[in-house]
């Protein structure tokens, strides 16, 4: 690793983009390496509102960071786990992959409303193909429909169709309260005006008052990890999905660099490295990349390890949640690696590679988006 100067590490330009590279800059700061992040602006962030499920196939989100390196521009990249392709160039190895977050997904309401008492027919966005095939095998009833932004901007086309109605409601009441005024026995129906209220919004309830609204949303499935890292789990009510219904996307909630395979890579794998996010990652990604289908089939894996086993839960669906292969198998730490292959293999024995092809027959059809923050990736 360097010694002199300073590290350049190249990340995306989302805010949940530039707050994962902050964390992972911290930590390498806290060794006393000096780091500069540098923003890339890629093919996916510069497509905002069409439905980009294709751009999963060619990691669109992580490819072109990792050309910058290969290409001796920078020293490395951070990504989001889950948004890598399974498959990598031979010069390029996955230095650093530092404490997992949170790994599961979040329900979010404007109300705290959970999934079993979402009422019948409500409509839920999600870009995920996972978790509309998860949503629609727990409740076959809900109506689920594409959502594409950021974090930020989920929430608040979530958020707007009940702050906007406040907004008129209140309106309305200062316009009485205004009509009123000398009548002792005129009551308002809010305490406070609508100038006082709007004063008491968080930032993220005031850009969602002015968003224009296309879709009126009952909840939104995203990574909870990514929630948090965006600072929101204060502003908004949410349920944790259980992760064994839930499985997670592989890598979710993990942060990895790229970088070229030398002292640097190295160097960056002892700052960084958690080994047991690590294994954990590695069990969940060899499974993915030995079933494939990638970012077109709904496919969760989550590993955990246990002593000397890592417990390991998949689930592969059709993209209506009608059909699955589940399984849970402990596989040994030892040779982790080979274990999830062979049991990923297994599964493809059992259907999954049948359902997987399916669903790749089903792609060109699909009208669910597939985005950076929730994907999961294959080759």
């Amino acid at each position: 690793m360097k010694t002199r100067g300073t590290l350049r590490l190249a990340t995306r330009g989302s805010d949940l983009a530039r707050r994962q590279a902050g964390l992972v800059k911290e930590a390498l700061e806290d060794r006393r390496y000096e780091v500069e992040l540098v923003t890339i602006e890629t093919t996916g962030d510069e497509i905002q509102d069409e439905l980009i499920h294709r751009l999963g196939k060619t990691g669109a989100f992580v490819r072109e960071l990792d050309e910058r390196v290969l290409e001796g521009d920078l020293d490395g990249a951070i990504h989001s786990m889950k948004d890598m392709p399974t498959e990598q160039p031979d010069e390029l190895v996955t230095a650093g992959v530092p404490q997992r977050g949170q790994p599961g997904d979040a329900l979010v309401t404007p109300d705290g409303t959970t999934l079993e008492d979402l009422p019948e027919g409500a409509l839920v966005g999600t870009s995920s193909l996972r978790r509309r095939a998860q949503l629609l095998s727990e409740r076959p009833d809900l109506e689920v429909e594409p959502l594409r932004g950021n974090v930020d901007t989920r929430l608040e086309k979530l958020l707007a169709p009940a702050l906007q109605a406040e907004h008129e409601a209140r309106t309305d009441a200062d316009k009485e309260r205004k009509g009123n005024t000398g009548d002792e026995d005129f009551e308002p129906e809010y305490d406070q005006t609508v100038d006082e209220w709007f004063d008491g919004l968080s930032e993220l309830e005031k850009q969602a008052l002015g968003r224009e609204i296309e879709t009126e949303y009952d909840a939104i499935v995203l990574a909870e990890a990514g929630l948090e890292r965006s600072g929101l789990t204060h502003y908004v009510e949410y349920q944790e999905l259980p992760t064994d219904t839930f499985v997670p996307a592989p890598g979710q909630g993990a942060l990895a660099v790229t970088a070229l395979e030398d002292e640097t890579a190295r160097e960056i794998q002892s700052v960084l490295d958690h080994p047991r996010t690590r294994v954990e990652t590695t069990v969940e990604r060899s499974v993915l990349a030995e079933l494939g289908g990638g970012c077109i089939a709904p496919i969760g894996v989550y590993a955990v390890v246990q002593g000397e086993y890592v417990n390991t839960a998949v689930t592969v669906f059709d993209q209506d949640g009608d059909e699955s292969v589940i399984a849970n198998r402990d596989l040994s730490v030892e040779n982790h690696a080979e274990a999830a292959r062979e049991f990923a293999r297994d599964l493809g024995e059992r259907g999954a590679t049948e359902l997987i092809k399916r669903a790749e027959r089903d792609e060109d059809g699909a009208d669910t988006a597939v985005s950076e923050e929730d994907k999961p990736s294959g080759k």
